[in-house]
């Protein structure tokens, strides 16, 4: 029999009204919710059920409204009786990841990835960091490129190995600039800056890592006997405090998600369940390896059709 991994989405995945259809008729999707708004002390379910859609973007809301949502699906999930081999989460979704082992209370995980957030958005000034989706170039080259720049321009790193042929960079506003400008010279199809409120998983987050590491200390986590594939390793963690260290470094360093789905597989995995919303995860996978079977757990009705 093959191995089953559930996947989780993260920042980019959002949008409004996603996990009204599970919070209108699931007991234990509601609860999350509620919970939730509880923890926060405001109506986080009436941003994301009824926007405004600009204010669900920023970081500070969308990351626990995707972690509230991806939970509030698993939980609808969980009836159909699958347990997963491994977990992993893509960036915030490493936390919606560790909330379905057991590794965190989803009360602490909700309140500590708004945190998260907040810290992000704050450590680096508006206007003086970027991100940039690179298409189609080699990650040996771009690596090499980044040093080049960072070097001579301004810093600027690998921040998210998506898939082949996709890779984020993240950095200073001129290292971006220049990779931008400079991608063709490795190859590149084409340089994409992304909207993004901050230069998310390079080291210019290092002073959100520290309040992060703060925020972190105080959380009881708990070992698993799931194997969780961390994004900084991308490899199966299991222990709370090596966990807890690794959260902590995510935040700067590069999300290796083509590692993490590949070494899934080479463990046995052939299907591949994402949980929470839209169907990112499942074409990054299908881009990985199109063998495997991907299936995207983002409605009630998908939860209904799901046989296994």
């Amino acid at each position: 029999m093959g191995k089953v991994a559930f996947v989780f989405p993260g920042q980019g995945a959002q949008a409004v009204g996603m996990g009204y259809d599970v919070y209108e008729n699931v007991a234990a999707s509601r609860q999350v919710f509620d919970i939730a708004n509880r923890v926060l002390e405001y109506s986080l379910s009436d941003l994301i059920f009824n926007g405004p859609e600009d204010l669900l973007k920023q970081t500070a809301h969308t990351q626990p409204a995707l972690l509230t949502t991806s939970y509030a699906l698993y939980k609808a999930f969980e009836e159909k009786g699958v347990r997963p081999d491994f977990v992993a989460g893509h960036s915030l979704g490493e936390y919606s990841a560790l909330v379905a082992a057991g590794v965190m209370k989803f009360e602490e995980a909700v309140a500590v990835v708004r945190k998260r957030g907040q810290f992000m958005e704050e450590a680096v000034p508006n206007g003086e960091g970027a991100m940039a989706a690179v298409l189609g170039a080699d990650r040996v080259n771009l690596g090499a490129l980044c040093d080049d720049i960072t070097a001579y321009t301004g810093p600027v790193e690998m921040a998210n190995v998506n898939c082949p042929g996709q890779i984020v960079v993240s950095g200073s506003t001129a290292g971006v600039q220049a990779i931008v400008e400079r991608g063709k010279e490795i190859g590149a199809k084409r340089v994409i800056p992304l909207e993004v409120s901050g230069p998310f998983h390079s080291t210019l987050m290092k002073p959100a890592a520290e309040r992060l590491e703060a925020a972190l200390s105080e959380l009881d986590l708990r070992d698993t006997d799931i194997q969780v594939v961390a994004n900084v390793s991308a490899r199966p963690e299991q222990s709370a405090e090596r966990i807890r260290e690794l959260l902590v470094e995510q935040v700067c360093s590069p999300v290796l998600w083509e590692d993490s789905v590949q070494y899934m597989i080479e463990q046995g995995v052939d299907t591949f369940i994402e949980i929470g919303s839209g169907t990112v995860l499942a074409g990054l996978i299908k881009k990985i390896n199109r063998s495997v079977k991907v299936v995207s757990i983002n409605s009630l009705e998908a939860i209904q059709a799901y046989e296994g």
